[in-house]
């Protein structure tokens, strides 16, 4: 991302960062959007501690965002388990702002597991809230999921008219924006909820039975095998670039009026992209460097429990109030996102991965 491309109110508060640094702490850190956020802070010269257990991480994310920031800012990292409330306690100490990320995130997931899935997202952040009070953090800025929105029929989706959860995921999302409501109305305790909506990009894990569906495709694609579409394709997304996530977090934090917390926003693009469309996309995208590519054709499959079928958000309220101004469509962040992939992608029938 150039200068010329960041939004003005995030260009300046770049500037005021690198002139006045602070002390973040991101849980999650060697994950996918902590390990970006990560990035940009030490990019800027912050103090910043990660957190992360692992359980989903990985230590390369961590070295690359590492290696990326230059040497700028300075780095602590604790290897523990949001779960446990001293570990929190102990990370959150001498902290400004908490970004707060540490999840499992995953609507199958937490269908297979459901009380997995609540201990950590609802148990666990009860834990940071409780840590970032008592250690006197100035605001904690926690991942919300576009989830919460379930069987709401409103197109696009707009904060103040969510549905009832569709999954235990979704009701993880939805109970942590409760408790830091009541966080804020009891203890004085700063929060603000981001909304993810399909949030992409680089450092985004191709493995497992629930990564996420463009580096799944991505993976696939380039190591010769059939992606896999549930539904009949148009189900759409509103596909949010990694960057755009970064720089509602950092915007969130730093929100000179306090009228802006104790609210959730959506983060997202404001755009509508069905499955199908994505396909064509990063079939498109990739094809330029694998022509066989072209003529691959996806495999559809009966849809999936707990999925809703059409997302797009109002990103009204974040630009109002915060400032935000995605820097990345879907087209941009996907060619970023696809020529990452590329470059650490391993030969057809070698074990799939992103280097760890």
């Amino acid at each position: 991302m150039t200068d010329r491309s960041i939004p003005k109110t995030y260009t300046q508060t770049r500037e005021t960062l690198v002139k006045h640094p602070r002390v973040w702490l991101v849980t999650g850190a060697a994950g996918f959007v902590g390990s970006n956020l990560v990035e940009e802070l030490l990019g800027l010269g912050q103090t910043v501690v990660g957190l992360d257990n692992f359980a989903t991480g990985y230590e390369a994310n961590l070295d690359e965002a590492l290696a990326s920031s230059a040497g700028r800012g300075s780095f602590r990292f604790v290897e523990g388990d949001i779960r446990d409330v001293e570990t929190c306690r102990a990370a959150c100490t001498g902290v400004d702002y908490v970004l707060h990320q540490a999840a499992l995130a995953s609507v199958p997931r937490s269908l297979a597991d459901p009380v997995s899935s609540s201990q950590v997202n609802v148990e666990g952040f009860l834990n940071v809230l409780v840590a970032a009070r008592d250690a006197g953090a100035k605001r904690v800025v926690y991942a919300s999921s576009s989830s919460v929105y379930g069987d709401a029929r409103t197109i696009p989706q707009v904060e103040d008219k969510t549905g009832r959860p569709l999954s235990p995921y979704a009701a993880t999302k939805a109970t942590n924006e409760l408790y830091a409501s009541v966080f804020q109305r009891s203890y004085g305790l700063q929060t603000v909820g981001l909304r993810y909506f399909n949030v992409f990009g680089r450092r985004q894990d191709p493995n497992g039975a629930y990564a996420a569906v463009i580096p799944r495709w991505v993976d696939a694609l380039l190591r010769d095998m059939q992606c896999e579409i549930f539904g009949d394709g148009e189900t759409s997304r509103d596909f949010c670039f990694v960057a755009n996530a970064v720089q509602a977090n950092i915007l969130a934090a730093t929100a000179a009026d306090a009228a802006v917390t104790g609210e959730a926003y959506n983060v997202a693009c404001g755009q509508e992209t069905s499955l199908n469309e994505l396909f064509r996309m990063i079939q498109q995208g990739l094809a330029v460097q694998h022509p066989a590519i072209a003529a691959a054709r996806p495999k559809y499959s009966d849809a999936r429990q707990g999925d809703i079928r059409r997302s797009l958000a109002d990103i009204g309220k974040a630009r109002r109030l915060l400032g935000y101004e995605p820097t990345h469509r879907v087209s941009a962040g996907l060619a970023e996102a696809l020529a990452w992939y590329t470059a650490r992608s391993q030969p057809a029938g070698a074990p799939a991965g992103v280097a760890r």
